[in-house]
């Protein structure tokens, strides 16, 4: 899958053009020796994927480094789009840490993940998500509706691409029976689940609380997947102010593994009572 968003466009980038400067057995400082006109702490934010990137500073970059000319050619192109805004990116609702997942999500070939408390937000309806909202700023109604709204496009995205993204969700029972917004809701937002669960890329399953002790007690988690060898698979983990993003294979790899206990130990939502 291409990828989707300014953030996630520079991260791949700067993996690449990193990828190329340890090839060619050169420092960061040996970078800024060369008098490129780009600083030690510019390439740090050009690798790392925190800033956008002119094609002409990617050219250089490629020259130093030996790179041929469809590389450079590519990697120029690829500079284009770490300036150009998707929805996510110029919008005030939506906090700075937090749009580097939603470029992330728009571009995943498979997503796993694990909430024992809530339904996430790509799966959640209105009047649950309204309900979420409201007990966490009680006082401001107009701000809830733009974020509602904003959550609903999201879903909207996920939903619509072609192909597929493969979605696999297991939730605790706990999601599923604390009455968030009433009964109504909950019952709106199990049937939305059940819905879900049909379509052939979803699979919606339920951990419950019969099991006892599990793998995943120390918290929510995302695994994101991509196709693009470039793209190296992420896990995210989320707080109140702030996300975690790990990419080393050895993270990655004892996430899929939890995920992989509490994936045997769960059942379809289709099933669950």
């Amino acid at each position: 899958m291409p990828v989707t968003g300014q953030r996630v466009v520079r991260r791949a980038l700067g993996r690449r053009l990193t990828r190329l400067r340890t090839a060619s057995g050169m420092s960061r400082r040996d970078v800024v020796e060369a008098r490129l006109g780009i600083s030690e702490p510019t390439l740090h934010r050009i690798e790392t994927g925190k800033v956008p990137v002119t094609g002409a500073n990617v050219r250089a970059l490629c020259w130093l480094y030996n790179a041929d000319q469809s590389i450079t050619d590519a990697l120029a192109d690829l500079a284009l789009g770490t300036s150009q805004q998707e929805w996510w990116d110029a919008s005030p609702v939506i906090p700075e840490w937090f749009k580097l997942y939603v470029g992330l999500e728009a571009s995943a070939s498979r997503m796993f993940g694990y909430d024992g408390e809530i339904v996430p937000g790509e799966l959640q309806t209105p009047e649950y998500a309204r309900a979420i909202f409201g007990a966490e700023q009680p006082a401001d109604s107009e701000m809830a509706e733009r974020h509602i709204n904003l959550r609903m496009q999201r879903q909207k995205t996920l939903f619509a691409r072609t192909p597929a993204v493969r979605l696999v969700t297991v939730l605790g029972e706990g999601a599923l029976i604390r009455p968030v917004g009433g009964e109504q809701v909950m019952k709106g937002q199990i049937e939305h689940l059940r819905r879900l669960s049909t379509q052939d890329a979803v699979d919606i399953r339920v951990l419950p609380f019969t099991v006892g002790a599990h793998a995943a007690m120390a918290g929510a988690f995302r695994i994101l997947e991509f196709d693009d060898p470039d793209d190296p698979d992420v896990v995210y983990l989320e707080s109140h102010v702030g996300a975690l993003y790990l990419e080393e294979q050895v993270e990655v790899d004892e996430y899929r593994r939890v995920f992989d206990l509490i994936t045997r130990d769960s059942v379809p939502v289709a099933e669950f009572a």
